[in-house]
């Protein structure tokens, strides 16, 4: 069990700031981060809590996973490693099928 956690369902207008305040609430934060697109800058909807301790962690998420924030409602559980991606896109074979 870690101390890092997915927050989903955040409202799009979340600051990083008001993620750690709400969290904060519920033992020591370490870091509060708002994913955003990289193109727009604008929220994603989702972002990762680090508590200090795994007590705290598992007490943020009894207490906020399922409750409401700005009518929307928070998925708090414990963050899972980033799965590697693969490069690129397909694409191969293309003209597959043309005659010259």
């Amino acid at each position: 069990m870690g101390t890092k956690l997915y927050v989903g369902g955040l409202p799009y207008s979340t600051t990083e700031q008001q993620l750690s305040e709400l969290f904060s609430q519920q033992g020591s934060v370490t870091s509060a981060k708002v994913i955003t697109d990289k193109f727009t800058g604008q929220s994603r909807g989702f972002g990762f809590v680090e508590m200090t301790t795994e007590e705290e962690a598992q007490k943020a998420i009894a207490a906020l996973n399922g409750t409401q924030l700005d009518g929307r409602t928070l998925t708090v559980n414990e963050a899972r490693p980033q799965e590697k991606r693969t490069g690129g896109g397909g694409g191969g074979d293309r003209g597959a099928g043309r005659r010259w």
